[in-house]
């Protein structure tokens, strides 16, 4: 048996739930787990609205740190919480290809997060080939993929703006190496990056952040696109983007093979031992208030990654 946070019912809160364990295949194994994180597509499938292709009740969660025969491991794949039960309990059966080696002495906590907040962070910096000399602009600086890119960015001898709506979230941005933190809506972002003149942005939000990130590049500049949460749809201005040879690139984590993703989440990992890429721990909720959590992702109240304590 363990300990887990059932989706019992869409739109409802989760429950604690004991919860039997099945026999494990001959390609599963048994994980016991520490901490998992908590991303904005947990949330949506406790509404309801992304898909789940197996019957409620259900426990959610798609990464997760533990231990596998006494060994530190991740525990990822979006099947986990979707097609099968996911990470928010103590212990997990997973197919072996879901669970990755970890390098000893790194924080579990940032472990939990790295499944999906770590590899995102690691491929948009890497999409942007962000090197020494480059000017970065980070939209949405203080979320859970918004800090370790400004840390990693920075790492790599780039100067790094972070823009945030909320002056309070600055520090948290300016402590992973940002030089300056642009506190700017869509409106005002323009006149507020003008003079920085990026080089490269990274763009979760969409919608206007996108069209001004744009207008105000270096010509040759890189924007590398990985989330739409201010709007999915945007207008452009078209001559500026062929007249200064701007790129925008897509990046979607779903889109990626197996073997990318693993070949993928172990540099991220080597890097993570190495101190080059931090994932900031905003909050750990303990098991029992999972609601708790789901609630921060709607209200935006934690600045960095949300994890729960499962064990």
């Amino acid at each position: 048996m363990t300990r887990a946070a059932r989706l019992v019912e869409f739109g409802k809160p989760l429950e604690i739930h004991d919860v039997e364990l099945p026999e494990p295949a001959p390609d599963e194994v048994v994980v016991e787990l520490l901490f998992a994180g908590v991303n904005p597509i947990d949330r949506s499938a406790a509404e309801g609205r992304a898909p789940m292709q197996v019957p409620l009740p259900r426990t959610l969660g798609s990464e997760g740190s533990g231990r596998l025969e006494g060994k530190p491991v991740l525990v990822f794949s979006s099947v986990l919480g979707a097609e099968r039960d996911g990470t928010w309990a103590e212990t997990v059966v997973a197919p072996r290809e879901y669970v990755f080696a970890v390098p000893e002495g790194v924080d579990m906590q940032e472990v939990a997060a790295m499944g999906i907040a770590g590899l995102t962070a690691w491929n948009v910096v890497n999409l942007a080939e962000v090197g020494d000399g480059d000017r970065v602009l980070v939209l949405g600086a203080a979320g859970g993929v918004g800090l370790p890119v400004v840390g990693l960015a920075a790492s790599r001898g780039a100067t790094v703006w972070g823009q945030t709506s909320s002056e309070g979230k600055g520090e948290a941005v300016r402590a992973l190496g940002a030089e300056r933190v642009v506190v700017a809506d869509a409106a005002s972002l323009d006149e507020s990056i003008r003079d920085f003149r990026p080089t490269v942005v990274i763009d979760p939000l969409g919608n206007g952040f996108t069209a001004a990130a744009l207008l105000a590049m270096e010509p040759r500049g890189r924007l590398v696109l990985f989330g739409t949460s201010a709007s999915a749809e945007a207008t452009l201005q078209l001559r500026e983007l062929y007249r200064k040879r701007l790129s925008i690139l897509g990046y979607g984590g779903l889109r990626l093979t197996n073997e990318e993703r693993r070949t993928d989440l172990e540099a991220a990992l080597e890097a993570l031992a190495s101190g080059r890429l931090r994932i900031p721990i905003g909050r750990v909720w303990p098991l029992d208030d999972v609601n708790g959590a789901l609630e921060s992702l709607a209200n935006r109240t934690v600045t960095g990654k949300a994890i729960l304590q499962v064990r």
